[in-house]
């Protein structure tokens, strides 16, 4: 009982807390999704206000972090959202990305080929260039990798 008793008396240390476990649990099971974040921020603020003695009362502590939870998520959603969908920077997934390399094969967005380090190499037009056919014998560079097969663009030449 005596958990219960400090809950009612101390409602402030309860909502920092609760912050701090909703942290942990988002950052460690959800890996920053979103929900439990918008919900520990909230209750952090709350405790904050219950601490400088701006509201008091269950009823009004908990209607406090329901209308900051709402207008959190209004606020973060978008920029949160934008953050986890930045990419982080150049490819890096193979050593093969940049190279210069001579097309073996026409390529065409569906098929084709390129001579790298002696081996012939399924290759594929990458969606990000400006053309959509490479001629054999042409120079083209590797822009990614996808299992075994190369996606590749024209060298700016």
């Amino acid at each position: 009982m005596e958990i219960f008793d400090l809950i009612n008396t101390d409602h402030d240390r309860f909502f920092y807390v609760l912050a701090g476990i909703s942290f942990i649990l988002e950052l460690s099971l959800l890996g920053f999704s979103g929900p439990l974040l918008f919900f520990a921020i909230a209750s952090l603020v709350t405790a904050l206000l219950i601490s400088a003695g701006l509201i008091s009362g269950w009823e009004a502590e908990i209607l406090v972090v329901g209308v900051l939870t709402v207008l959190i998520a209004l606020l973060l959603w978008k920029p949160l959202k934008n953050f986890q969908n930045s990419g982080g920077g150049a490819d890096t997934s193979s050593d093969m990305i940049g190279r210069v390399v001579a097309a073996s094969k026409d390529i065409t967005a569906e098929e084709g080929a390129i001579r790298y380090s002696g081996i012939d190499w399924q290759a594929r037009v990458d969606a990000s260039a400006s053309e959509t056919f490479i001629a054999e014998g042409e120079q083209c560079i590797i822009a990614s990798v996808n299992g075994n097969i190369m996606h590749v663009k024209e060298t700016s030449s």
